[in-house]
This record gives C-alpha cells, structure tokens and sequence, in this order.
C-alpha cells in the first residue's frame, strides 16, 4: 500500500538549495537606463538589431538610430556593441536601445574611475578665457582653471589684469599639457582638470618636507609681482618672499629690486599647506636695533616723508626705520599734503617709540610750534 507523507527537514532544505542555485544562475533581465552587450544579427533600413541572450533582440532604430547613424554605418553583422536599453515595452516585441546614451555611459563611468585611479593625461588646449583653459576628453569639454596650472604656466600678472590674464592663457592655445581629472560629474556634465596633479602633489609635499623655518638657501629669482617675489628654491619648488618681508624700509615696486634669474639668499620662515614663506630682509641686520639704542619718545629728530596712506604720511627717520604722521594734525588730507611734501625732511616729535614692536608715531606740530 502506497501513501504519502511528509517531506522530512533534509528533503525541504535538499529541495530550497537546489531553487535557490537555480535563481542565483537565472540571468536578471534587463531593466530600463541598463547597459546590455550583444552580438549584432542584421542590419536593416535605418535600423540594426542586436541578439541580447537570452532576453531577445535589440532595435536601434528611429531617433536613436540617427543620433548615432556615424557610428551604425560602420558596424557590420557579428560585431559585440554596448547600447543602453530604452524600454523593454517595445510594442513589436523588442528591447529598444540607445547607442549614443551607451557610449555616454560609458564614457562618463570611464571619466570616474580616471579621476579615482589619478590617471596623467596629455590632453590638447582647445580655448582660453580669464578663468582657466578648455580642454576636451573623449568628446567632452573640460575646464582647468587657473588655479590649478603648474607654477610653470601660471599667467603671473603684476597688476591682476584680466586682459592680460587672458593674453597669458591665450598662448598656452593649442599646446598638450600634462593634467590629471578631478572632478567627472555626469549630472552637471562637468569635467574638471589639474595641472598640478595628484602625483606631483606627493612628490612637491616631499619637497617641502625638507625644509624647516630657520633654514637659510640660495635662491632663483623666477617672478617679481605686486605681492612680492617668488623664488625657486630646487627645481620644481618655489616659495614667496611676500612684499613685507622683501626689506626692512619701505618697498613700493618688487621689479625695481629684483629680475627675473637674480640669485638671493632667503630665509624660511613658514611651512604650511605645501607652502614655502621665505624672507629676505630677515637675513639683514634690522634697523630697529640699534634705532633703540639711538632714540626714544619726546626726542625731536629728522624725518623725510616717503609715502602718503589714508592715515597721514610716512616719515622716515632712518633706512628702515619710519612712522606715521597722523592727518588729524592737519585736519584734512589736502593740508597735509601741502604742508609734506614728499621726498623732503622736516622736523618730527616722537610722540611713540616701541622698537621691539617697530612702532613709531610722529609729531610734525609738536615739534614746530
């Protein structure tokens, strides 16, 4: 006698392995905005079918056909194609594809792992404007603004002039440039490139690494601009002498100073952000010192006005050693002026003298009333 009974525990989970093999084998159809791969199995009039196994067959056709007809006319029976699916709905049975969306896909997938693996690309300067450069990848115009350019290509403008920022840039046109891709967002259809690079960020932070506040280097002078001056201290290693640190007197033009090649010893006086602060009149002898020795407050001295600010005038009463005198003793900046002529000495009260702080102020009416 036959009967049936229940399936023992082993039996059931004998029964759900060999389901759940079966599922995770089971390719998944493709879904709408996937990329699929297939074998192309003809070619029609303005349209081209691809075998996708075991779903069925792709139709590039219509609009998709013509926005990517320069392509399709060079594709032949048997060749593999990448195409994102469209709809899987098609009325007549068919995965409707896209070409041109594949291969933007694709391309932009490509542009984020290049920008994950920071890979260097030689890459032709298409334009210039007074941002940055246009360059183009794959089809694709990319910006690389000029923050990012080596310090070799920076437009170093004295003045900040946007024309002549722009001139710069203009005669980086048509040169190939050595660039890494840091940003690829698909979304905003934006690519953007560096100069500087991931790989010479290592190898510049190992540059700078070497250098420590106090050391003292023979430098190259490599540009002179309103801010002060830049001076390369191996190669492909700069640091700034900034305006300020330039002199212990008054500083008005870095160009009437130093040229483009001059060699000057420079201090370091900071390290920070891959950046070098250098210092020249550091390694002179400071004025001040031996001014303490020399003056002190109420003295009456002589003192020739060097330059006008919003605050008054300044008057110098050694190299390197100056204050200020106020425009409240004159009540406006047009008397004062006229009463200061600059490049002319006159007599000053010190009406504040804190060397160590190389502070001073001046009296002109103190000192002659």
């Amino acid at each position: 006698m036959f009967g049936f009974g229940k399936s023992s525990d082993s039996e059931t989970a004998v029964a759900t392995g060999v389901m759940d093999k079966y599922l995770a084998e089971t390719p998944v159809a493709p879904q709408d905005g996937e990329i699929v791969s297939g074998v192309v199995s003809a070619i029609g009039r303005a349209r081209v079918y691809i075998d996708i196994a075991p779903f069925g067959t792709g139709l590039i056709y219509g609009r998709e056909y013509m926005n990517a007809r320069d392509i399709l006319r060079k594709v032949n029976i048997g060749d593999n194609i990448d195409a994102k699916v469209v709809t899987t709905d098609n009325e007549d049975g068919y995965i409707e594809l896209s070409l041109k969306e594949a291969r933007q896909a694709l391309i932009w997938a490509d542009a984020e792992a290049t920008v994950k693996n920071g890979t260097i690309l030689s890459l032709e300067v298409k334009e210039a404007n007074k941002g940055g450069l246009i360059l183009d990848w794959q089809g694709i115009q990319g910006f690389l603004p000029a923050s990012q350019l080596s310090a070799e290509n920076y437009p170093r403008v004295s003045d900040g002039d946007k024309e002549k920022i722009l001139s710069a840039l203009n005669e980086l046109v048509g040169k190939h440039l050595s660039v890494v891709m840091i940003t690829a967002d698909p979304k905003e259809h934006k690519l953007i490139f560096s100069e500087k690079g991931l790989q010479d960020k290592e190898e510049k932070e190992e540059k700078v690494n070497k250098y420590e506040v106090g050391n003292v280097i023979e430098g190259e002078v490599t540009g002179a601009v309103d801010f002060g001056v830049f001076v390369k201290l191996e190669p492909g290693l700069e640091g700034l002498v900034h305006i300020s640190e330039l002199d212990w007197g008054l500083v008005e033009d870095t160009k009437a100073l130093y040229k483009v090649g001059d060699k000057v010893n420079v201090k370091v006086i900071e390290v920070k952000d891959d950046k070098i602060s250098l210092s020249i009149k550091q390694l002179k002898e400071n004025p001040w010192v031996e001014a303490g020795k020399k003056y002190k407050k109420d003295q009456v001295v002589d003192g020739v006005v060097i330059k006008y600010n919003k605050h008054g005038a300044l008057a110098s009463i050694e190299e390197g050693v100056a204050g200020l005198v106020h425009v409240s003793e004159f009540e406006t900046e047009e008397k004062l002026k006229a009463a200061l002529s600059l490049g002319n000495v006159y007599k000053f009260k010190i009406t504040l003298f804190e060397p160590t702080e190389q502070k001073m102020t001046l009296s002109f009416k103190d000192a002659n009333s």
